[in-house]
């Protein structure tokens, strides 16, 4: 290995989630040099909705108008929760940060002052959440104020239905209905897909026919719902486009992932990640670590095999759980998968799942993953931190179950704030910064 495949470096993300790009923007913005590692599947699944906690508890299931006192509610009864490492105010100010690195980076979120807003789903559901893209945040008043509303739908387009929403929400906002389209250029097709229809917006002639099409089905709605594919980029001037040339404010409904907000997302965080000069190794795995004399990390990273090396003062670990290659099982025991650190779940097999896959309880094994101490860093058997620098972030920690509480988002970015915060810490402590 040469000197010139040796990055050197004062922290090292390991994943590229919602909680790995966090974390890397987070340490970035406080001057740390900062490289990250993993792949960025996953972020391309999102909805673009960033929630705080929507559920808790599960069962039976409560629902949370603001999403504060549901996490105080939450702490109290589990106080191992990677929330109750945060105070409010360190949570808000997580998020704040996260969002206003994503405006700067062209992706703009609104919310609330202090409640969840609520979001029409392609299920024909209403869900709650805290940060909401600016595309979908007319969306968001016409659910509140039950503004009569046209949804609109496309020929061809899979999992997405404007008549099954409009049928599902009609007993509780009756001014609701819909009609079905076909994109311009598209009629002949059977399938089209929301990216390539998000691509072709930038044209102001796709624009206009696209817009000509649906004012004739107006009839007296005040706001009209399309699925999330109103540009790829210059969304906003997409949207201001369509409401002149129809009217009434237009504003994108989630479409099933992936999805082009997934990839707004993960393409504003990889803007943000080269506006502050992070080293990213996309695609690739932390194979191997060890530490120096001098207590760094030295991390051998590749595909197959190591390609670069890595020395750093800190580790931030965000791989994710078992989807993520953060967490893999086999037929008795769950094992972190880059340091080999101790995993904290149910400690026999048969107590993994719940007899059937829909319970509402949820599965033991959801919210297996890493203990932490209050600043976020990954315990042995001894109760005590492996490593002096090395933190944990996002969904592999242990205690929660972001899918059943509509808190992912919230936890990715919430914990990599605290993580980075706690390298901060501990770096100035140590006389390096």
């Amino acid at each position: 290995m040469s000197a010139k495949d040796l990055i050197k470096c004062d922290v090292t993300v390991i994943g590229a989630g919602l909680a790995g790009m966090a974390a890397a923007l987070f340490a970035a913005a406080k001057g740390f040099s900062t490289t990250l590692v993993g792949r960025t599947g996953e972020i391309i699944f999102a909805s673009g909705l960033l929630d705080l906690l929507g559920t808790y508890p599960v069962e039976p299931k409560t629902h949370w108008d603001d999403p504060f006192a549901g996490i105080k509610a939450l702490v109290k009864d589990i106080p191992e929760h990677p929330y109750a490492r945060l105070q409010q105010t360190e949570i808000e100010r997580a998020m704040t940060e996260f969002t206003d690195l994503l405006a700067a980076a062209g992706l703009t979120f609104c919310r609330h002052k202090q409640k969840n807003a609520k979001i029409i789903t392609p299920l024909g559901t209403i869900r709650s959440t805290f940060f909401v893209p600016q595309s979908m945040w007319a969306g968001a008043n016409a659910v509140e104020k039950n503004t009569p509303c046209l949804l609109v739908d496309i020929k061809g387009l899979k999992g997405y239905s404007a008549k099954l929403m409009a049928d599902g929400l009609s007993p509780n906002w009756p001014n609701l209905w819909a009609t079905r389209i076909a994109f311009p250029g598209c009629e002949h097709l059977d399938e089209v897909h929301a990216e390539h229809m998000a691509d072709a917006l930038v044209l102001e002639t796709n624009r206009a026919e696209l817009a000509k099409a649906i004012k004739p089905q107006l009839k007296k709605a005040e706001a009209v719902g399309l699925p999330a594919i109103l540009g790829m980029y210059k969304t906003a001037d997409v949207i201001a486009d369509l409401e002149e040339r129809i009217g009434v404010p237009v504003f994108e409904i989630p479409t099933m992932p992936p999805s082009v907000p997934g990839l707004r997302l993960k393409e504003a965080c990889e803007n943000g990640l080269r506006e502050k000069k992070v080293t990213y190794l996309s695609q690739q795995h932390v194979l191997g670590v060890k530490t120096t004399n001098s207590g760094d990390f030295l991390l051998d990273v590749g595909k197959m095999e190591t390609l670069k090396q890595i020395q750093s003062a800190g580790v931030i670990l965000a791989s994710g759980r078992f989807s993520g290659g953060g967490l893999a099982a086999d037929r008795k025991n769950i094992r972190e998968t880059v340091f080999g650190l101790p995993v904290v779940g149910p400690k026999s097999r048969q107590k993994w799942h719940q007899k059937t896959f829909f319970d509402p309880r949820g599965h033991k094994i959801n919210q297996a993953g890493l203990a932490v101490d209050n600043s976020f860093r990954p315990l042995g058997k001894n109760g005590r931190p492996v490593y002096e620098t090395l933190f944990a972030a996002g969904s592999i920690l242990a205690y929660q179950d972001w899918k059943r509480t509509k808190s992912g988002a919230g936890i990715a970015i919430a914990t990599a704030w605290g993580a980075v915060e706690a390298f901060d810490c501990i770096f100035q402590k140590a006389g390096k910064g």
